[in-house]
């Protein structure tokens, strides 16, 4: 399928895991994705990996200033986003009575504060140059319930708050034609989730117990779910948070 020849699509945290998957996804489908990482050398990396005339950013997207240079930028070079994608994000492991308060602001700074720069700027630009377009943020299965026995209230807190974020925009927004749809990932196989699987398997035992696919997704399969919200095959969705866990949150 060819559903985004002629879009340009940009997507935060995409130098490596599920963010990398939904910019190839993209790429794949004929858009020029725009692969925006906290370090120009790995967003490049990533960039030159996929091919496809991929082109890498640096951004600190819990900095507003810094998103608003990015979107000045890939706009004089490439045009507005047709749809734009809020990956970026952190989690610690960290029980809340320990729970630095550095830690948790950069967690509130960077996945909620991030994803709200994120989807603003991409609205504004839209809105000025007249054009529709789509949002789709990634919240979690952890912004839905209680997910153990990982201990990241400050991640849980930002997923959920996204979750709720995402309807109050698109109903905002759903007048001058900008959808904006989440997506919530269950337990992926990522390089992260691979290390704790080397060094502590019991807790991905657990997870896959509590998961009714008894596996863990791969990230192609989330990209899958994204690029489907960011198409025309979705025109009737907007301010819904899609979960794509394997049934975790059932």
């Amino acid at each position: 399928m060819k559903r985004f020849e002629g879009s340009i699509c940009l997507v935060t945290g995409a130098a490596k895991g599920i963010g990398a998957a939904i910019a190839a996804r993209f790429a794949s489908e004929g858009a020029t994705v725009l692969i925006a990482g906290l370090h120009l050398d790995t967003a490049q990396n990533m960039a030159a990996e996929i091919g496809h005339g991929a082109v890498g950013y640096e951004v600190d997207v819990s900095e507003s200033s810094a998103v608003i240079r990015l979107f000045d930028r890939v706009i004089k070079e490439h045009g507005v986003p047709d749809v734009v994608v809020n990956n970026a994000g952190i989690a610690s492991d960290h029980p809340s009575v320990d729970l630095p308060d550095e830690v948790w602001q950069r967690e509130l700074d960077v996945n909620l504060s991030g994803t709200f720069f994120g989807a603003r700027e991409a609205a504004r630009r839209l809105i000025e140059a007249g054009k529709t377009g789509v949002i789709v943020n990634i919240s979690s299965i952890a912004g839905f319930r209680v997910v153990s026995p990982e201990r990241h209230v400050g991640y849980d807190a930002t997923k959920a708050a996204i979750s709720q974020m995402t309807k109050v925009l698109a109903y905002e927004w759903a007048p001058q034609g900008i959808r904006v749809n989440a997506v919530g990932p269950g337990y992926t196989d990522t390089d992260i989730l691979k290390e704790i699987a080397r060094t502590s398997p019991e807790i991905v035992d657990e997870w896959l117990a509590k998961t009714p696919y008894g596996r863990l997704l791969q990230p192609s399969e989330i990209a899958a779910v994204v690029c489907f919200l960011a198409s025309d095959d979705a025109s009737a969705i907007t301010g819904q948070t899609v979960m794509a866990d394997g049934g975790y949150s059932l």
